[in-house]
């Protein structure tokens, strides 16, 4: 009796803590939602193939309603649960269910059960993960299966070994974030959110699936090009399986078979494509590839994927100054920087079409780039931008800050690197090479930018050095804004890149441009809050603010046109901020739920097609 009585006393206290943890710290809902919050199926969000670049046909999608519970750090697994969630949205969001928030003394727990049939259960079984931030635990069958640090990272672990022989299976997941306690990757969240820096995201936040998989599979692909050929490169990874004797590639162009080539596995083929079309933004042609695993003639695995024949680099134009080329032609680049946060969802966008809206949105108004900043996005926002036709500059997701940002380079005595623990480098070093090789096949990515404006940033040159050795075919974009290590007269890496707000600047071509590309990689930030469609009702701030739109309207085609000048003096880029407004930032392109456009999109592409006429008339010279 003392026995059961002790249970019954734990199990109140642990109940209590639960909830009295989660009342603690609820997060106020935001007073504005965006137009696809009301559709989302909370039963089902987010249906669509998770992994375009590789596509297989059995697989289960396992978002939906989860059980949740907010407990102390170290608990063992747990079998209480406080409630329901939505996944994939972040707890903290008002679309997960939940709106609360966790903290570094917390772990979030999920839970759900899933029936697996025998046909589903030929082979491997493989359960993804799009992304969790940060810290995830996964159990099957109260088995642990694996652990992942990273928050903009895809995994999966093999689940063959842990699964029940009837059809119902159980999962569970743990997940510790610390937010901007940690060093840790984490963009811009922090714990108490204000001016530039975000309410924080814990937890998944991105699809979790099922694939079926043979025994001998292909395990990873990897796309290339050669400008020069006319060639699609495809490297194919399996599965340690003896029964695997070959590959066989194929590509086909608008559902025509163009080139077919035969190898080992593990190695690599070349296709060589007969009047090959190059990929750009007014062209963004994609040849769909079929890759097979073989054993003989028979085929083991198949998988679908795409590429891209396109090139990024360096050129000088007549007056010797370095530009940034694609395929071979100088083509000024110029979008938004875009932080991708919405404020129902946070990180996840409520439903694919909203996924899609800003990027369209973006095309429309006739920027030909992207710089998604300080954060990763799901694998269908870069398919989009793929097909559609929109460079991007991808960023490291910053953390671990701490270091003075100088702005202006070749300062001596300011803005040196920032002294990391080696967990903290470690961690840093191991995610960035993730995020590079999950987003490598998508062509759509030109840049790498490990670092922005000195947060976090660390051994400036050697992270430099190790990305462009580690993936030659773009350039990099060593420190956005600041803090730039000097080696002789030039730049670490390939681009100098000047923060300026409002006005768009450049450094002066005659120093710097022998040696580096010069770019504008944040200017503008022309802020207009609209009543009814702002994250808080005052407060709100831009880096000049306006009181309606045709104020702004003006102001923002007196900065495009003062770009002309600098175009012809050798700016090769520049990144207008921002897409949208985000959470007290009124200085978005749109407003926050993206129920307004702040601008006429006709005006705009006619506005901005003047630059690229200009970096034309560059190229004919």
């Amino acid at each position: 009796m003392k026995v059961c009585f002790n249970k019954y006393v734990n199990l109140c206290f642990l109940l209590f803590f639960c909830f009295n943890v989660s009342a603690q710290e609820e997060i106020q809902k935001p007073v504005i939602a965006s137009p696809w919050s009301a559709e989302v199926d909370k039963m089902s969000p987010h249906q669509e193939y998770p992994r375009p670049q590789m596509k297989r046909d059995n697989w289960i999608n396992l978002n939906g309603q989860w059980d949740y519970a907010i407990l102390a750090k170290g608990n063992s697994v747990t079998e209480i649960f406080q409630g329901k969630i939505t996944v994939p949205f972040p707890v903290e969001s008002s679309l997960s269910g939940v709106g609360k928030k966790v903290g570094k003394d917390n772990e979030i727990w999920y839970s759900r059960s899933f029936d697996l049939g025998s046909k589903q259960r030929k082979g491997k079984v493989l359960l993804h993960f799009g992304a969790v931030d940060w810290e995830a635990e996964v159990f099957v069958n109260g088995k642990s299966v694996g652990i992942h640090q990273g928050g903009y990272d895809p995994f999966y672990f093999d689940i063959s070994g842990a699964l029940n022989k009837g059809n119902r299976q159980e999962i569970k997941v743990r997940v510790w974030d610390p937010s901007d306690d940690g060093p840790q990757p984490r963009g811009k969240q922090v714990n108490v959110p204000k001016g530039i820096w975000y309410t924080p995201v814990t937890g998944i936040w991105q699809t979790v699936w099922l694939e079926s998989v043979p025994e001998s599979h292909i395990t990873r692909i990897k796309n290339s090009s050669d400008l020069s050929k006319g060639s699609i490169k495809v490297k194919i990874d399996v599965s340690e399986d003896e029964r695997a004797d070959g590959i066989r590639v194929a590509a086909f162009a608008n559902g025509e078979l163009v080139a077919q080539q035969t190898g080992k596995p593990g190695s690599g083929v070349e296709l060589m494509i007969q009047n090959p079309k190059q990929w750009s933004p007014n062209s963004p042609f994609l040849y769909d590839l079929e890759i097979s695993l073989l054993s003989g003639n028979r085929v083991i695995d198949v998988v679908e994927s795409y590429a891209a024949i396109r090139e990024i680099s360096m050129g000088y134009d007549e007056n010797g100054i370095r530009r940034m080329l694609l395929n071979g032609e100088y083509l000024f680049q110029y979008g938004p920087l875009d932080q991708g946060w919405w404020p129902d969802g946070l990180y996840t966008a409520p439903n694919e079409e909203a996924l899609l809206f800003d990027i369209m949105k973006t095309k429309e108004m006739g920027f030909n780039m992207i710089r998604k900043h300080v954060k990763v996005e799901p694998a269908r926002w870069y398919y989009h931008c793929d097909r559609l036709g929109l460079l991007v500059w991808q960023d490291m997701p910053n953390g671990d800050h701490g270091n003075q940002w100088e702005q202006r380079p070749g300062i001596i005595g300011k803005g040196t690197d920032r002294e990391r623990t080696a967990e903290s480098e470690a961690i840093y070093k191991k995610e960035w090479k993730a995020i590079m090789d999950a987003n490598y096949n998508f062509p759509s990515i030109v840049v790498w930018v490990p670092f922005n404006e000195a947060w976090g940033q660390f051994k400036t040159r050697e992270i430099t050095e190790w990305t462009r050795t580690y993936d030659p075919s773009r350039l990099v974009n060593s420190a956005s804004g600041g803090n730039f290590e000097m080696q002789g007269a030039s730049i670490t890496g390939d681009i100098l890149d000047l923060h300026n707000y409002p006005a768009a600047v450049m450094p002066d071509p005659a120093l710097y441009g022998g040696d580096n590309i010069i770019v504008l990689g944040e200017f503008g930030g022309l802020g207009l809050p609209i009543e009814g469609h702002t994250w808080q009702e005052k407060d709100n701030w831009g880096y000049q603010s306006f009181e309606d739109k045709d104020a702004l309207s003006k102001r923002y085609g007196e900065l495009v046109a003062s770009m002309v000048t600098l175009i012809k003096a050798g700016l090769s880029a520049a990144v207008y901020t921002q897409t949208t407004d985000v959470e007290v930032e009124t200085n978005g392109l749109m407003t926050y739920d993206r129920k307004i456009v702040k601008f006429d999109e006709a005006w705009m592409k006619d506005l901005h097609q003047k630059l690229y006429d200009v970096g034309i008339e560059l190229e004919r010279k």
